[in-house]
C-alpha cells in the first residue's frame, strides 16, 4: 500500500507542477523516481516491524517514524540523483511537491489502515489466535482490553492460567501441564508470539516457563507486572515496554520472502529435472520390485509430522520405531539406487514437498522420526532445528555434515551448523547454500 501511495504522490507532484508552470510532462522519470522511493522507504520501515499486524493494529499513528524515514528517503534520492548525474531529467519543482505530498499521504493512509483494522478487530474478523497469554490469575486480571491492543493489536487472546499457591498438587507439575497445553495450541494454530504475565520477582517461575517453551518458533515476551506499571504515570502498558525473552526465527516478511523463493525456484528446478526424474522412475521400476516413490514420516516445522518423498533406492522401506541409517557399501541399496544416491537424484521428489509447504529448499535436513526421538534424548538443543522448515539442503550439508551420524559428535556438529543457520538466516545465505550444494553434489562427499 505504501509503495502505491508513494508512486501516486510522485505522479501527482509531477502533474501538479506541470499544471502550475507548464512545459512538457514526461511520465517515465516520475514512475522511476516513485518506484525507487517506494523501495527505499519500504525496506527501511520493514526493518523496524512497521508492517507487522501487531504494529498495524495499534491505535498510535507512528508520526515520528514516518517523517524521519521519509526525510532520509528524500536525502538518499537526492544523493543517488547526484551520483548518477540524472537530476536534470527530473524537475526540482516536481520533486519538492512530491516531497511534501508523500508524507501527508503516508500518514493519512496509515491512519485509515489502522481504523479499518480496528473495526475488523472489534467485529472479530481478526481474533487473538495469533497470540497466547500465559500467567497467573491476578496478573492477567489486571490486563485491560486497551493493554492487549497495545501489546498485540487485538482486544482478546487465548489465555492459559497457571496454578495458584494454595493448589494441593505440586505447582510445578500443574504448571507443566498447562504450559504443555499452551504449546500444543501454539503449534496447532501457528501462533506467532507468547506473552507471559507473572510478577517479575517470580524469577524461578518465569525461567521455568521459558525453559518449557524455548523450542517453539515464536517470540516470547514478558508483560510488565502491576508493580512495574504502577511506576508509570498512566499505569498502562502503552508506556511500559515488554521484555523480550525470545525472538521468532523469522519475521512475517522474511517468511514471505523465503516461501516465495521456494515456490519460484522449486518450480523451475522441477521443470528442468522432469525428464531425468521420469528416466529415474522407469529405471527403478525395471531394477527391482516395489514402489517408485519411498514415503517416510519426518518432523517438520514446529515439530509437525509430514510424509517426505524420495525415489526408492533400497530393497527395504523402513518407517517405524527402528530405522537403520545407510552406510558405505550398504547391501540394502539397489543397483540403480546407488547411482541415484551418489548423484542426489533420489532427493528430487522433495521438490513436491517444497511446493506443498512441508519443506523449504534450504533448512535443517530432516531425519527419520526414530532418529529424531533418539537424538532429542542426547542433545538438549536438537529440538531447536524445528524452528524452521526442514530443507532439501542446508548449511550443515554444505559444510560436510552429510550422510550417516554414527556418533554423538557427528550429530552435535550438524546441530551446531543448523542452529547457526537458523540464527543467521538471510536471502543471500540461502542463495550461497544453493550454489555450494551444486558443488557438494559434484564432489559426492559422504553420498552413499
Amino acid at each position: 500500500m505504501d509503495g502505491l501511495v508513494i508512486l501516486l504522490s510522485c505522479l501527482a507532484g509531477g502533474i501538479g507542477y506541470h499544471l502550475l508552470i507548464g512545459g512538457p510532462l514526461d511520465i517515465l522519470p516520475q514512475c522511476g523516481v516513485g518506484a525507487l522511493a517506494s523501495f527505499i522507504y519500504i525496506v527501511r520501515m520493514n526493518g523496524s516491524g512497521y508492517y507487522e499486524l501487531q504494529e498495524s493494529t495499534k491505535p498510535r499513528v507512528e508520526l515520528r517514524e514516518i517523517l524521519i524515514c521519509w526525510f532520509t528517503t528524500g536525502l538518499l534520492l537526492a544523493l543517488i540523483a547526484f551520483l548518477l548525474k540524472i537530476s536534470a531529467t527530473y524537475s526540482r519543482g516536481a520533486f519538492i511537491m512530491f516531497y511534501i505530498l508523500a508524507p501527508m499521504a503516508l500518514l493519512g493512509t496509515r491512519k485509515a489502515t489502522k481504523a479499518v483494522l480496528a473495526h475488523a478487530v472489534a467485529r472479530g474478523a481478526l481474533g487473538g489466535r495469533d497470540t497466547v497469554l500465559i500467567g497467573d490469575l491476578s496478573e492477567m486480571a489486571g490486563l485491560q482490553r486497551s493493554d492487549l491492543i497495545s501489546l498485540c493489536g487485538v482486544p482478546d487472546v487465548r489465555r492459559f492460567t497457571l496454578s495458584r499457591e494454595e493448589d494441593e498438587s505440586p505447582r510445578s507439575s500443574n504448571d507443566a501441564r498447562i504450559i504443555s497445553a499452551a504449546a500444543s495450541f501454539v503449534r496447532h494454530h501457528n501462533c506467532r508470539q507468547v506473552l507471559i504475565a507473572l510478577p517479575w520477582s517470580d524469577a524461578g517461575r518465569i525461567e521455568f516457563i521459558r525453559d518449557q517453551i524455548k523450542t517453539l518458533p515464536v517470540a516470547v515476551r514478558l508483560v510488565p507486572d502491576k508493580s512495574i506499571r504502577s511506576l508509570s504515570e498512566l499505569a498502562a502498558l502503552s508506556s511500559a515496554p515488554t521484555l523480550q525473552l525470545q525472538r521468532a526465527p523469522l519475521s512475517g516478511v522474511q517468511h514471505l520472502v523465503k516461501r516465495t523463493t521456494d515456490i519460484v525456484l522449486a518450480s523451475l528446478v522441477l521443470l528442468f529435472f522432469l525428464p531425468i526424474m521420469a528416466i529415474a522412475a522407469i529405471a527403478i521400476k525395471l531394477d527391482s520390485t516395489g514402489p517408485v516413490i519411498f514415503r517416510q514420516i519426518r518432523k517438520g516445522f514446529n515439530g509437525k509430522h509430514f510424509l517426505i518423498l524420495k525415489f526408492r533406492t533400497m530393497k527395504v522401506q523402513e518407517n517405524g520405531t527402528k530405522v537403520v541409517q545407510a552406510t558405505y557399501d550398504d547391501s540394502r541399496v539397489t543397483t540403480i539406487g546407488r547411482l541415484l544416491r551418489s548423484s542426489s537424484i533420489d532427493e528430487l521428489p522433495q521438490l513436491w514437498n517444497v511446493l506443498r509447504g512441508d519443506m523449504s529448499l534450504v533448512g535443517p535436513r530432516p531425519h527419520a522420526l526414530a532418529h529424531d526421538n533418539y537424538f532429542e534424548t542426547l542433545l538438549s538443543d536438537y529440538a531447536f532445528r524445528h524452528q524452521l522448515k526442514p530443507g532439501i539442503t542446508g548449511w550443515a550439508q554444505c559444510n560436510g555434515a552429510r550422510g550417516a551420524t554414527p556418533t554423538v559428535e557427528h550429530i552435535a556438529k550438524r546441530v551446531k551448523l543448523d542452529l547457526w543457520y537458523i540464527n543467521n538466516w538471510s536471502f543471500w545465505l540461502d542463495m550461497l547454500i544453493i550454489i555450494k550444494t551444486v558443488y557438494e553434489v559434484l564432489r559426492k562427499r559422504n553420498a552413499y
